[in-house]
């Protein structure tokens, strides 16, 4: 799997629910969790791999690989925390992001089994930046303008040399 660059307007899109969950979504998984960790990332949603489909996959820190099919945000803290993040669309480029501390997802994995994950930290951070990717939303679209027009410049720059 190829991941898309800051640019290609699939990023742009919303991604469609998986219906229904069949078995060929356990070898999709298991080529985004590749993509994933060949990329050194820590998150990977399926419109990042060209899939306008919803569902994305993580790997934190020294946690298991973890997919999430047809997510849904059910709530967020009211604490914010600012944090440094990156993705893989828009390689090099690093930005400090306001998100929730903590949040509560329901999904199911990639064998149709549901399930309700509590976190925070950067499982927390990077769970609702690539659930973002699901909407369309690029973690630069939550900067400010200066600081968004800022990055883009030098990313630009960083393609042209």
């Amino acid at each position: 799997m190829d991941i898309l660059r800051l640019g290609d307007e699939t990023l742009r899109q919303k991604a469609e629910p998986v219906k229904p969950i069949g078995p060929e979504y356990r070898q999709i998984a298991a080529e985004m969790i590749k993509a994933l960790h060949d990329g050194r990332g820590i998150g990977l949603a399926g419109p990042q791999v060209g899939l306008l489909k919803r569902i994305f996959v993580v790997h934190v820190e020294d946690d298991l690989p973890r997919v999430f099919i047809n997510p849904s945000i059910i709530g967020t803290s009211q604490e914010e925390a600012r944090y440094e993040e990156g993705c893989l669309s828009i390689p090099g480029m690093y930005a400090e992001v306001t998100r929730p501390v903590s949040v509560k997802v329901q999904a199911w994995n990639e064998r149709g089994r549901p399930f309700t994950l509590e976190a925070d930290g950067i499982l927390g951070r990077v769970i609702l930046h690539e659930y973002d990717h699901l909407e369309g939303v690029l973690f630069i679209d939550r900067l400010s303008e200066p600081k968004r027009n800022s990055l883009m410049r030098k990313y630009e720059n960083r393609k042209k040399a």
